[in-house]
């Protein structure tokens, strides 16, 4: 019997609500009634909200801060059993891991769906935003609260179906069915890589249950988090085939790294923008990209056993971080800087993740951390994009510009969190990436210059956003004409500020560790983090506040590198030279006529004759009984010659 309070023991109720709100939404409420339909979905998310605050506060009541942190599965039912030791589960997991997800996903999800309430106002598709906004919220939580890496893999594809619903939702628009098909086909690839490590994983993991060495672990089954990270069991697959293990911890990071669009999986992200800006950001603060973090995360004591897993994971996010940041600094669609700067900090956290291991945990701390701060204030850049694009009907920031005075509400959030995300104190962006660039130090400081100078770009072209949508004079009919939006957008906007700047006070190591994490962090380390900010907040400043000619003249003077960089290193038309002059040329092609003129011809010719054949037979039913007498008299005359071994 256990002690759970009324959250923990009715957690199951975080999936079902979302669940019952997606079927009545989109069944019921919505064909009738529209209005109601948002603020139905909207009311049941803030339940979902409550609900993980309720479970975090009582688990902290049990387990306080600075406390050993148990992972307890309050509730669980078997799912799918295949074999003993071997039995999909669909359960939730409670651990601190966990608790910061859900709160985190419900938070912004919730304000998410209040802001639509005025976004969407007037969209024929109103209620069935609403519906699929419900189903990827509940897709995501049911992701983080996996007990296994099944029940993980079964949600990890529904947030991937949920997220080409909504990057596909003005269906009628060319470039927003190609960006949500992009989107499904390149994390489709990815998500293979995901199966076959799961596969490889489980396997190696289920022979361990016939050794007497593991008889005390017969509680959990293979695909159990609980049995993948234990001790005992790591020790065993490490000792057993390192290099198999390591295989499948890689194989798990292409999956990881086409949710969380780590180079060169990330071509999808920047594309995700021709959704609505609500979906941009819920896909870019809490969900879908923060999943593949999630997943190394979660499995970080199986990762930490392999030093190869954890190198693929450092340079891959670090190459991905300063890889998106310089791109950033080209673009000029403001929605479309946003979403390279989400490849930049996802670049950020995966290298956190990889500096770290199960000694020095200081950089698997940080990167769930960063994660936290990351999700509040860049909820808040694109909410407040949304209420920029809403006034002003335009995604080009050359087309804003003096919004300070007609936006106040929207200039001062979104002025906070751009300070938040150029690190800054004391926002919350500084203290999380102070924590990054701390474990990269110890551990790698190749990594840390890398950190360093993405620190800077990052800075530069927030501020640049900032610069040219709201100071100087308005530079297009829009920006002169733009009015603030409406309460229900506004309310999300001062919520998030306020997030941004104390989440990053929360006690984030008490929270995750029972003892004090030992680190020497240098005295100087928090000024140069936040010295590089500042330089690049004024190289900003030089280059778009003021009417001067620094910007064109660095931008002539790179010449043709900076037309390399703003076509995003023409990664996307090197794919699509591959897929359609060499995959479709020669493999689909080929294919093609091998399924068209063998495959279907064969069908073909065997259906025409049967066809004939049929044709011939019918010829014999005549309706005649005397013909009917004969065919038996001479069928029956051949059976007799048969028997008798005679002629044939």
């Amino acid at each position: 019997m256990n002690t759970y309070g009324f959250f923990l023991t009715n957690i199951w109720l975080i999936l079902l609500i979302p669940l019952l709100s997606f079927i009545i939404v989109g069944l019921f409420i919505g064909p009738k009634n529209k209005k109601l339909a948002g603020i139905f979905a909207t009311t049941s998310i803030f339940v979902c909200a409550a609900l993980a605050y309720g479970a975090t506060f009582e688990y902290l009541s049990l387990f306080p801060l600075g406390a050993e942190h148990p992972v307890i599965v309050p509730w669980s039912v078997q799912w799918m059993p295949y074999l003993e030791n071997l039995t999909a589960t669909l359960g939730i997991m409670v651990d601190p891991l966990s608790l910061l997800l859900m709160m985190i996903i419900t938070t912004v999800s919730s304000m998410v769906h209040l802001y639509s309430i005025g976004y969407m106002h007037g969209d024929p598709g109103y209620s069935r935003f609403f519906t699929v906004l419900n189903l990827f919220t509940l897709s995501m939580l049911g992701l983080v609260v996996a007990p296994n890496i099944l029940q993980m893999f079964v949600f990890w594809e529904l947030v991937g179906a949920s997220s080409f619903f909504l990057i596909g939702f003005y269906y009628t628009k060319a470039s927003a069915v190609a960006a949500s098909k992009k989107a499904f086909i390149v994390t489709r690839f990815a998500d293979l890589g995901f199966l076959l490590g799961i596969l490889i994983l489980s396997y190696e993991a289920y022979h361990l249950f016939s050794l007497e060495a593991f008889a005390h672990l017969s509680s959990y089954n293979a695909f159990d988090f609980n049995f993948l990270n234990h001790p005992e069991v790591i020790n065993a697959l490490s000792t057993a085939d390192g290099a198999l293990l390591t295989f499948a911890l890689v194989l798990l990071f292409i999956g990881a790294a086409g949710k969380s669009a780590m180079f060169p999986l990330h071509i999808w992200l920047p594309d995700a923008m021709e959704g609505p800006t609500p979906v941009s950001a819920l896909i870019h603060a809490a969900t879908m990209v923060v999943a593949g973090v999630y997943l190394v995360g979660r499995l970080f004591p199986l990762f930490g056993s392999s030093e190869v897993a954890l190198n693929v994971v450092t340079y891959v996010g670090a190459f991905t971080c300063v890889f998106a940041a310089v791109i950033a600094c080209t673009q000029n669609d403001i929605k479309r800087v946003l979403a390279f700067s989400t490849l930049s900090q996802l670049g950020y956290m995966m290298l956190s993740l990889g500096v770290a291991s199960p000694l020095h945990k200081l950089g698997y701390l940080a990167s769930n951390f960063h994660l936290m701060t990351h999700a509040f204030f860049k909820a808040l850049l694109f909410l407040g994009a949304g209420s920029i694009i809403h006034a002003v009907h335009s995604n080009d920031i050359w087309q804003m510009g003096g919004l300070r005075k007609k936006l106040p509400v929207t200039h001062i959030t979104f002025l906070m969190a751009t300070i938040a995300i150029a690190g800054i104190p004391p926002f919350s962006g500084f203290y999380s990436k102070d924590e990054i660039l701390a474990a990269a130090l110890v551990n790698n400081p190749i990594v840390f210059i890398i950190g360093l100078f993405v620190a800077a770009l990052t800075a530069f072209y927030m501020f640049r956003i900032y610069f040219l949508s709201f100071c100087g004079e308005a530079k297009s009919d829009g920006a002169k004409q733009a009015k603030e939006s409406s309460i229900s957008m506004l309310i999300p906007l001062i919520f998030l500020s306020v997030l941004s700047v104390v989440s990053g006070w929360f006690p984030f190591e008490k929270f995750f560790l029972s003892e004090a994490l030992v680190h020497n962090t240098p005295s100087w380390l928090p000024i140069v983090a936040s010295g590089s900010g500042l330089l690049g907040v004024l190289l900003a400043y030089l280059f778009y506040f003021k009417k001067t000619t620094y910007a064109n003249s660095v931008k002539n003077g790179f010449g043709p590198l900076h037309t390399v960089i703003q076509n995003k290193f023409y990664i996307d038309a090197v794919y699509l030279f591959v897929v359609h002059k060499i995959i479709f040329r020669f493999i689909a092609a080929p294919i093609a006529w091998i399924d068209r003129h063998i495959v279907d011809a064969t069908m073909d010719k065997t259906a025409y004759v049967t066809k004939e054949s049929g044709l011939v037979l019918k010829k014999i039913q005549t309706g005649n009984i005397h013909t009917y007498t004969m065919m038996f008299l001479l069928g029956g005359l051949v059976l007799f010659l048969l028997l008798l071994g005679v002629g044939f």
